[in-house]
């Protein structure tokens, strides 16, 4: 089980496509893993409404979600290197 006590953080990328693969290699490998996800573009109680005023015009919509990617403290040297064979 991975928690916030053991976890170690492997990548984080903005590619839905790329944190699949990723996704893919370590479960391939039995790698256990847990990724956060964040949509960046959610109002905040700081900026509460912001979108809504300002729109989204101009702004590059693939970069809109965080995904963070963990594995066991563990098992991070070995995920390290199963990602870097494979991409």
């Amino acid at each position: 089980m991975i928690t916030i006590f053991n976890r170690k953080e492997l990548i984080i990328t903005y590619d839905l496509v790329k944190q699949a693969e990723l996704r893919n290699l370590l479960a391939g490998s039995n790698i256990k893993y847990l990724v956060k996800t964040r949509n960046l573009k959610s109002p905040s109680p700081f900026s509460a409404g912001s979108v809504g005023r300002t729109g989204t015009f101009g702004e590059n919509l693939s970069l809109e979600y965080e995904y963070k990617i963990y594995v066991h403290k563990d098992d991070y040297n070995e995920a390290l290197s199963i990602i870097k064979r494979g991409i």
